[in-house]
């Protein structure tokens, strides 16, 4: 079952369950599933409907801190919510420890020796994290790793 399928699926089972914010999410989310499908004039790979997710949680976190700041407790606990929902369509994310251990491998492979190879060593490991792992984790550990 692709994730088209299981996103699906999970509306189904929502509407069955009456559970209302589920629905509403997964309904969002399948509507801008099909909005990239009609930009892009073809079906949707698993790895794009990955990329609409991600762009959705990333969506969700900047949402919450500026509700945080706001003092809407409550807007940002549905966003909470919806945030929590998308990632169970996500690929399991990569540890702290995880992403550091494939810095230090991929500086050693580039042969960066300061924060000047940042770039070359960020170019090798995007394609190597990409979905796993948060970009902003992944710029904090090579930055922290390069002298």
């Amino acid at each position: 079952m692709n994730l088209l399928e299981r996103i699906g699926e999970d509306i189904k089972t929502a509407m069955k369950a009456k559970d209302q914010v589920r629905l509403d999410t997964l309904r969002m989310l399948k509507s801008d599933l099909n909005n990239v499908r009609i930009d892009k004039k073809s079906d949707l790979t698993d790895e794009d409907i990955l990329a609409v997710i991600q762009k959705s949680v990333k969506k969700r976190q900047d949402s919450i801190e500026a509700y945080t700041s706001g003092g809407r407790a409550d807007l940002a606990d549905k966003e909470t919510q919806e945030m929590e929902i998308l990632k169970g369509f996500l690929p399991e994310q990569m540890s702290e420890s995880d992403i550091q251990a494939l810095v230090k491998a991929v500086i050693a492979e580039t042969g960066a020796s300061s924060k000047r190879d940042m770039g070359k060593v960020m170019g090798a490991l995007m394609p190597k994290v990409k979905g796993r792992a948060d970009g902003k984790l992944v710029q904090q550990a090579v930055s922290a790793l390069l002298p």
